[in-house]
């Protein structure tokens, strides 16, 4: 089992900054898989960020091509946390934003292929 916990929403004005944080219970945290959703009301969840470790400094990263070039995720394994480092906001990143994580290999967009979910974290961002 896994346990998910984030920190770092809030209201931000546009063009700002924001640092999400997702802290992770369990031993094998390294892993894993880890990967951002947002979701915004009335609309689907969508991929924003994927980062898999693959031993010694190594690391993979995906992004939303809404995402792209402002967004950028990192883990520490040591901690057991995964980030999400999101400037130039606009009002379009306005979401509940959700950390998950899956075993797996690879970095996956599909929602349905996580196992564990955080609760979420409401991000605003004003015009």
């Amino acid at each position: 089992q896994v346990q998910l916990v984030e920190s770092g929403g809030g209201l931000v004005q546009a063009g700002g900054s924001l640092r999400l944080s997702c802290a992770a219970s369990g031993r094998t945290f390294s892993s894993y898989t880890m990967a951002w959703f947002r979701q915004a009301p009335g609309k689907e969840r969508e991929f924003v960020a994927g980062n898999r470790w693959s031993g010694g400094s190594r690391y993979y990263a995906d992004y939303g091509d809404s995402v792209k070039g402002r967004f950028t995720i990192s883990r520490d394994n040591a901690k057991s946390t995964v980030y999400l480092q999101m400037n130039s906001l606009s009002p379009e990143d306005t979401a509940v934003y959700y950390c998950a994580a899956v075993s797996s290999q690879y970095i996956v967009r599909e929602a349905g292929r996580y196992a564990y979910w955080g609760q979420g974290t409401q991000v605003t961002v004003s015009s």
